[in-house]
């Protein structure tokens, strides 16, 4: 699986540093490393404004906050894997 967090500059003001941590202290306390490669993306156009962009495999997901990111790990993430 491959996840892309947009770090381009709307979604690095909504906090993509932030998901980046949660995301690789997922990656690491499923001890998933090998199953998944995360990766920074620019823009892929579909801002929101509220949250980050990622991009799980093909799907692109829209509004990701630190408050919503366990769900949405559980629901994209390890629900597919």
């Amino acid at each position: 699986m491959i996840i892309q967090i947009c770090v381009g500059s709307s979604c690095h003001l909504k906090g993509s540093a932030d998901i980046v941590q949660l995301m690789q202290k997922a990656v690491e306390e499923g001890h998933l490393e090998n199953e998944i490669t995360l990766a920074g993306s620019f823009c892929t156009g579909r801002c929101n404004r509220i949250g980050v962009t990622i991009q799980v495999d093909d799907e692109i997901y829209t509004g990701v906050t630190r408050e919503s990111f366990q769900a949405f790990w559980n629901e994209n993430v390890l629900k597919k894997l």
